[in-house]
Protein backbone atom coordinates (compact mmCIF):
# COMPACT_ATOMS: atom_id res chain seq x y z
CA UNK A 1 0.00 0.00 0.00
CA UNK A 2 2.96 2.47 0.75
CA UNK A 3 4.38 1.95 -2.72
CA UNK A 4 0.56 3.11 -4.13
CA UNK A 5 0.67 5.69 -2.06
CA UNK A 6 4.60 7.13 -2.63
CA UNK A 7 3.25 6.50 -7.09
CA UNK A 8 0.19 8.61 -5.80
CA UNK A 9 2.83 11.64 -4.21
CA UNK A 10 5.01 11.07 -6.85
CA UNK A 11 2.25 12.32 -9.55
CA UNK A 12 0.88 15.08 -7.60
CA UNK A 13 4.37 16.37 -6.63
CA UNK A 14 6.47 15.89 -9.52
CA UNK A 15 3.51 16.53 -12.32
CA UNK A 16 3.90 20.17 -10.21
CA UNK A 17 7.38 19.74 -10.68
CA UNK A 18 6.99 19.33 -14.62
CA UNK A 19 4.17 22.21 -14.69
CA UNK A 20 1.81 19.33 -15.25
CA UNK A 21 -2.07 20.81 -15.08
CA UNK A 22 -4.15 19.90 -11.95
CA UNK A 23 -7.07 18.66 -13.74
CA UNK A 24 -4.51 16.34 -15.52
CA UNK A 25 -2.89 15.37 -12.14
CA UNK A 26 -6.32 14.82 -10.72
CA UNK A 27 -7.16 12.61 -13.48
CA UNK A 28 -4.15 10.13 -13.28
CA UNK A 29 -4.39 9.82 -9.36
CA UNK A 30 -8.33 8.57 -9.88
CA UNK A 31 -7.02 6.36 -12.35
CA UNK A 32 -4.42 5.19 -9.96
CA UNK A 33 -6.86 4.66 -7.43
CA UNK A 34 -9.50 2.60 -9.48
CA UNK A 35 -6.79 0.25 -11.24
CA UNK A 36 -5.74 -0.83 -7.63
CA UNK A 37 -9.37 -0.88 -6.37
CA UNK A 38 -10.66 -3.52 -9.43
CA UNK A 39 -7.12 -5.58 -8.66
CA UNK A 40 -8.32 -5.68 -4.65
CA UNK A 41 -11.32 -6.89 -6.24
CA UNK A 42 -10.96 -9.23 -8.82
CA UNK A 43 -8.06 -11.36 -7.69
CA UNK A 44 -8.31 -13.45 -5.12
CA UNK A 45 -6.74 -13.65 -1.27
CA UNK A 46 -3.73 -14.22 -1.35
CA UNK A 47 -2.64 -13.44 -4.68
CA UNK A 48 1.39 -11.42 -4.62
CA UNK A 49 -0.22 -8.69 -6.95
CA UNK A 50 -3.52 -8.34 -4.50
CA UNK A 51 -0.88 -8.43 -1.87
CA UNK A 52 1.61 -5.95 -2.63
CA UNK A 53 -1.13 -3.22 -3.11
CA UNK A 54 -2.88 -3.58 0.29
CA UNK A 55 -4.26 -6.96 0.65
CA UNK A 56 -7.66 -5.98 1.02
CA UNK A 57 -9.88 -2.97 -0.65
CA UNK A 58 -11.00 -1.93 2.73
CA UNK A 59 -8.40 0.50 3.18
CA UNK A 60 -8.88 1.76 -0.44
CA UNK A 61 -12.90 2.20 0.17
CA UNK A 62 -12.37 4.02 3.22
CA UNK A 63 -9.32 6.27 1.29
CA UNK A 64 -11.96 6.90 -1.52
CA UNK A 65 -14.62 7.81 0.71
CA UNK A 66 -12.99 10.92 2.91
CA UNK A 67 -11.50 11.25 -0.81
CA UNK A 68 -15.06 12.19 -1.42
CA UNK A 69 -15.82 14.09 1.32
CA UNK A 70 -13.52 16.23 0.92
CA UNK A 71 -13.97 16.50 -2.63
CA UNK A 72 -17.84 17.85 -1.17
CA UNK A 73 -16.57 19.82 1.15
CA UNK A 74 -14.73 21.70 -1.49
CA UNK A 75 -17.40 21.98 -3.83
CA UNK A 76 -19.41 23.54 -1.15
CA UNK A 77 -16.90 25.93 -0.38
CA UNK A 78 -16.53 27.17 -3.94
CA UNK A 79 -19.85 27.97 -4.16
CA UNK A 80 -19.93 30.03 -1.33
CA UNK A 81 -16.94 31.61 -2.37
CA UNK A 82 -18.39 32.33 -5.58
CA UNK A 83 -21.98 33.70 -4.05
CA UNK A 84 -19.68 36.27 -2.38
CA UNK A 85 -17.90 37.32 -5.39
CA UNK A 86 -21.05 37.18 -7.39
CA UNK A 87 -21.88 40.21 -4.58
CA UNK A 88 -19.13 42.24 -5.11
CA UNK A 89 -16.55 44.43 -3.12
CA UNK A 90 -15.86 47.32 -2.02
CA UNK A 91 -14.51 49.52 -4.64
CA UNK A 92 -10.73 49.99 -3.75
CA UNK A 93 -8.38 53.50 -3.57
CA UNK A 94 -11.60 55.84 -4.72
CA UNK A 95 -14.71 55.70 -3.27
CA UNK A 96 -16.85 57.93 -5.04
CA UNK A 97 -17.40 55.90 -8.30
CA UNK A 98 -18.49 59.79 -9.71
CA UNK A 99 -15.21 61.60 -8.41
CA UNK A 100 -11.47 61.15 -9.68
CA UNK A 101 -8.63 62.03 -7.12
CA UNK A 102 -5.82 64.09 -8.12
CA UNK A 103 -3.83 60.89 -9.48
CA UNK A 104 -6.68 59.97 -11.38
CA UNK A 105 -7.11 62.69 -13.51
CA UNK A 106 -3.30 62.83 -14.17
CA UNK A 107 -3.51 59.38 -15.40
CA UNK A 108 -6.20 59.66 -17.46
CA UNK A 109 -4.75 63.30 -18.73
CA UNK A 110 -4.53 61.63 -22.23
CA UNK A 111 -8.31 60.46 -22.53
CA UNK A 112 -9.47 63.45 -20.75
CA UNK A 113 -8.17 66.04 -23.90
CA UNK A 114 -9.74 63.64 -26.56
CA UNK A 115 -12.57 65.17 -27.73
CA UNK A 116 -14.51 62.38 -28.18
CA UNK A 117 -14.22 61.07 -24.75
CA UNK A 118 -13.09 64.23 -22.55
CA UNK A 119 -13.99 64.15 -18.82
CA UNK A 120 -17.83 62.43 -19.09
CA UNK A 121 -16.34 59.78 -21.18
CA UNK A 122 -14.08 59.13 -18.54
CA UNK A 123 -16.76 59.16 -15.79
CA UNK A 124 -18.67 56.67 -18.26
CA UNK A 125 -15.88 54.56 -18.09
CA UNK A 126 -15.12 55.01 -14.06
CA UNK A 127 -18.49 53.91 -13.45
CA UNK A 128 -18.95 50.96 -16.21
CA UNK A 129 -18.36 47.18 -15.58
CA UNK A 130 -16.98 44.60 -17.61
CA UNK A 131 -16.87 41.02 -17.93
CA UNK A 132 -14.05 39.38 -19.79
CA UNK A 133 -14.62 35.41 -20.32
CA UNK A 134 -11.31 33.78 -20.83
CA UNK A 135 -8.10 35.42 -19.77
CA UNK A 136 -6.27 33.59 -22.68
CA UNK A 137 -4.56 35.31 -25.39
CA UNK A 138 -7.39 37.50 -25.90
CA UNK A 139 -8.47 38.40 -22.83
CA UNK A 140 -4.42 38.78 -21.64
CA UNK A 141 -4.28 42.12 -23.48
CA UNK A 142 -8.02 43.30 -22.98
CA UNK A 143 -8.06 43.16 -19.61
CA UNK A 144 -4.69 45.13 -19.57
CA UNK A 145 -6.21 47.79 -21.49
CA UNK A 146 -9.03 47.93 -19.89
CA UNK A 147 -7.50 48.46 -16.76
CA UNK A 148 -4.95 51.32 -17.99
CA UNK A 149 -7.80 53.24 -19.58
CA UNK A 150 -9.54 52.90 -16.20
CA UNK A 151 -12.98 51.23 -16.43
CA UNK A 152 -14.03 50.86 -13.25
CA UNK A 153 -14.89 47.37 -12.65
CA UNK A 154 -13.32 44.49 -14.46
CA UNK A 155 -14.89 40.72 -14.04
CA UNK A 156 -12.69 37.82 -15.07
CA UNK A 157 -13.93 34.27 -15.59
CA UNK A 158 -11.83 31.15 -16.20
CA UNK A 159 -10.78 28.44 -14.94
CA UNK A 160 -7.53 27.60 -16.08
CA UNK A 161 -3.83 27.78 -14.87
CA UNK A 162 -0.99 29.90 -16.36
CA UNK A 163 1.23 27.17 -18.74
CA UNK A 164 4.89 27.50 -20.23
CA UNK A 165 2.87 27.62 -23.74
CA UNK A 166 0.78 30.19 -22.60
CA UNK A 167 3.87 33.05 -22.49
CA UNK A 168 4.60 33.23 -25.86
CA UNK A 169 1.38 35.33 -26.68
CA UNK A 170 -0.82 35.98 -22.95
CA UNK A 171 1.41 38.42 -22.21
CA UNK A 172 -0.22 39.57 -18.74
CA UNK A 173 0.92 36.62 -17.28
CA UNK A 174 4.75 36.19 -16.28
CA UNK A 175 7.50 33.44 -15.70
CA UNK A 176 6.93 33.30 -12.34
CA UNK A 177 3.08 32.44 -12.60
CA UNK A 178 3.27 29.12 -14.32
CA UNK A 179 1.06 27.24 -12.17
CA UNK A 180 -0.83 29.59 -10.50
CA UNK A 181 -4.92 30.52 -11.77
CA UNK A 182 -5.06 32.72 -14.81
CA UNK A 183 -7.36 34.88 -13.03
CA UNK A 184 -5.05 35.68 -9.79
CA UNK A 185 -2.58 36.27 -12.20
CA UNK A 186 -4.36 38.79 -14.61
CA UNK A 187 -5.77 40.15 -10.93
CA UNK A 188 -2.30 41.04 -9.90
CA UNK A 189 -1.66 42.35 -13.07
CA UNK A 190 -3.79 44.64 -13.26
CA UNK A 191 -3.72 45.82 -9.73
CA UNK A 192 -0.26 46.33 -9.82
CA UNK A 193 -1.14 48.57 -13.71
CA UNK A 194 -3.88 50.20 -12.03
CA UNK A 195 -5.02 50.58 -8.31
CA UNK A 196 -8.13 52.29 -9.03
CA UNK A 197 -10.46 49.92 -10.56
CA UNK A 198 -11.94 46.81 -8.92
CA UNK A 199 -11.28 43.95 -10.00
CA UNK A 200 -13.47 40.56 -9.42
CA UNK A 201 -11.86 37.50 -10.17
CA UNK A 202 -14.01 33.83 -10.74
CA UNK A 203 -11.56 30.95 -10.85
CA UNK A 204 -14.46 28.27 -12.47
CA UNK A 205 -15.82 27.37 -15.65
CA UNK A 206 -18.42 29.27 -17.06
CA UNK A 207 -21.45 26.80 -16.88
CA UNK A 208 -25.67 27.80 -17.71
CA UNK A 209 -25.87 27.44 -13.89
CA UNK A 210 -24.16 30.50 -13.37
CA UNK A 211 -23.97 32.81 -16.73
CA UNK A 212 -27.18 34.80 -15.90
CA UNK A 213 -26.43 35.97 -12.04
CA UNK A 214 -22.34 36.64 -13.47
CA UNK A 215 -23.79 38.68 -16.41
CA UNK A 216 -26.48 40.62 -15.00
CA UNK A 217 -24.04 43.01 -12.51
CA UNK A 218 -21.87 43.86 -15.51
CA UNK A 219 -22.56 46.37 -18.79
CA UNK A 220 -20.71 44.97 -21.14
CA UNK A 221 -19.17 41.35 -22.03
CA UNK A 222 -16.10 40.36 -23.59
CA UNK A 223 -15.49 37.30 -25.22
CA UNK A 224 -11.98 35.80 -25.69
CA UNK A 225 -13.04 31.91 -25.67
CA UNK A 226 -11.44 29.44 -27.99
CA UNK A 227 -14.33 27.12 -27.98
CA UNK A 228 -17.60 26.75 -29.82
CA UNK A 229 -19.75 25.73 -26.78
CA UNK A 230 -18.85 28.38 -24.57
CA UNK A 231 -18.88 30.96 -27.37
CA UNK A 232 -22.69 29.53 -28.20
CA UNK A 233 -23.66 29.53 -23.83
CA UNK A 234 -22.03 33.89 -24.08
CA UNK A 235 -24.20 34.84 -26.55
CA UNK A 236 -27.33 33.01 -25.59
CA UNK A 237 -26.96 34.59 -22.35
CA UNK A 238 -25.75 38.06 -23.59
CA UNK A 239 -29.09 38.34 -26.10
CA UNK A 240 -31.57 36.71 -23.20
CA UNK A 241 -30.07 39.75 -20.46
CA UNK A 242 -29.78 42.10 -23.09
CA UNK A 243 -26.38 42.85 -22.88
CA UNK A 244 -23.75 43.90 -25.72
CA UNK A 245 -21.31 41.17 -26.66
CA UNK A 246 -17.87 42.12 -28.21
CA UNK A 247 -16.50 38.77 -29.92
CA UNK A 248 -13.03 37.96 -30.90
CA UNK A 249 -11.55 35.17 -32.69
CA UNK A 250 -7.75 33.94 -33.99
CA UNK A 251 -6.51 31.59 -36.04
CA UNK A 252 -2.68 31.07 -37.01
CA UNK A 253 -2.32 34.51 -38.48
CA UNK A 254 -5.91 36.13 -38.71
CA UNK A 255 -8.08 37.74 -36.14
CA UNK A 256 -12.04 38.87 -36.33
CA UNK A 257 -13.60 40.69 -33.74
CA UNK A 258 -17.61 42.29 -33.81
CA UNK A 259 -19.86 43.78 -31.27
CA UNK A 260 -23.44 41.68 -31.12
CA UNK A 261 -25.99 43.26 -29.58
CA UNK A 262 -29.75 42.31 -31.13
CA UNK A 263 -31.20 44.81 -28.16
CA UNK A 264 -29.86 47.63 -30.77
CA UNK A 265 -31.20 45.85 -33.99
CA UNK A 266 -27.75 44.08 -35.25
CA UNK A 267 -27.40 40.62 -35.32
CA UNK A 268 -25.74 37.84 -32.53
CA UNK A 269 -23.17 35.43 -33.00
CA UNK A 270 -25.06 33.25 -33.58
CA UNK A 271 -27.11 34.55 -37.02
CA UNK A 272 -23.24 34.63 -37.92
CA UNK A 273 -22.15 31.23 -37.12
CA UNK A 274 -25.30 29.13 -36.75
CA UNK A 275 -23.57 25.80 -35.83
CA UNK A 276 -20.68 24.60 -34.88
CA UNK A 277 -18.24 23.50 -37.57
CA UNK A 278 -16.96 19.85 -37.83
CA UNK A 279 -13.98 18.73 -35.80
CA UNK A 280 -11.07 19.40 -37.27
CA UNK A 281 -12.43 22.36 -39.47
CA UNK A 282 -11.62 25.20 -37.13
CA UNK A 283 -8.76 23.78 -34.97
CA UNK A 284 -7.43 25.21 -31.74
CA UNK A 285 -4.65 27.63 -30.98
CA UNK A 286 -2.46 24.85 -29.49
CA UNK A 287 -3.50 22.85 -32.92
CA UNK A 288 -3.22 24.99 -35.61
CA UNK A 289 -0.78 27.57 -33.79
CA UNK A 290 -0.88 31.14 -33.56
CA UNK A 291 1.36 34.27 -33.96
CA UNK A 292 2.57 35.56 -30.46
CA UNK A 293 1.90 39.14 -31.11
CA UNK A 294 -1.68 38.70 -32.82
CA UNK A 295 -4.02 37.92 -30.05
CA UNK A 296 -2.23 41.28 -29.12
CA UNK A 297 -3.67 43.11 -31.79
CA UNK A 298 -6.87 41.80 -31.57
CA UNK A 299 -7.36 41.72 -28.04
CA UNK A 300 -6.65 45.73 -28.06
CA UNK A 301 -9.19 46.19 -30.48
CA UNK A 302 -12.04 44.58 -28.53
CA UNK A 303 -10.98 46.73 -25.61
CA UNK A 304 -10.96 49.88 -28.02
CA UNK A 305 -14.52 48.18 -29.31
CA UNK A 306 -15.36 47.94 -25.34
CA UNK A 307 -14.29 52.36 -24.63
CA UNK A 308 -16.15 53.16 -27.90
CA UNK A 309 -19.66 51.15 -26.69
CA UNK A 310 -18.98 51.97 -23.13
CA UNK A 311 -18.87 55.85 -23.93
CA UNK A 312 -20.67 56.62 -27.22
CA UNK A 313 -17.56 57.22 -28.91
CA UNK A 314 -16.83 56.92 -33.13
CA UNK A 315 -18.58 53.93 -34.42
CA UNK A 316 -18.58 50.54 -33.17
CA UNK A 317 -18.50 47.60 -35.37
CA UNK A 318 -22.08 46.56 -34.55
CA UNK A 319 -23.71 45.27 -37.29
CA UNK A 320 -19.65 44.54 -39.14
CA UNK A 321 -17.00 42.32 -38.59
CA UNK A 322 -13.39 43.27 -38.84
CA UNK A 323 -10.78 40.82 -40.00
CA UNK A 324 -7.23 41.50 -39.90
CA UNK A 325 -4.54 39.57 -41.83
CA UNK A 326 -1.25 39.80 -39.75
CA UNK A 327 0.60 38.02 -42.69
CA UNK A 328 -0.17 40.27 -45.13
CA UNK A 329 -0.89 43.56 -43.11
CA UNK A 330 -4.19 43.93 -44.54
CA UNK A 331 -7.66 44.50 -42.91
CA UNK A 332 -11.20 43.96 -44.40
CA UNK A 333 -14.86 44.61 -42.88
CA UNK A 334 -18.01 42.41 -43.75
CA UNK A 335 -21.26 43.65 -43.65
CA UNK A 336 -23.58 41.29 -40.88
CA UNK A 337 -27.33 40.92 -40.67
CA UNK A 338 -29.77 39.79 -38.71
CA UNK A 339 -31.05 36.53 -39.49
CA UNK A 340 -34.77 36.09 -38.93
CA UNK A 341 -34.68 32.81 -38.21
CA UNK A 342 -32.31 32.53 -35.62
CA UNK A 343 -32.56 29.95 -32.61
CA UNK A 344 -31.40 32.97 -30.25
CA UNK A 345 -32.45 36.22 -31.32
CA UNK A 346 -34.72 35.45 -34.71
CA UNK A 347 -38.43 36.43 -34.98
CA UNK A 348 -39.70 32.71 -33.86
Amino acid sequence: MFRILFLAALIWWGGRFIHLPRPLRLVLLGLLFLAVLILQLILPEGHALREATGGSPAPWLLLGGLGALAAGYGWIISQLKLRAQLKGSPRPMSQTPSLFSDTELNRYARHIVLRELGGPGQKKLKQAKVLVIGAGGLGAPALQYLAAAGVGTIGVIDDDVVENANLQRQVIHRDQDIGMPKVFSAEAAMRAQNPYVEVRSFNRRLTAEIAEDLFADFDLILDGTDNFETRYLVNATAVKLGKPLISGALSQWEGQLSLFHPKSGSPCYQCIFPEAPAAGLAPSCSEAGVVGPLPGVVGAMMAVEAIKALTGAGATLQGEMLIYDALYGESRKIRLTQRADCPVCGAG
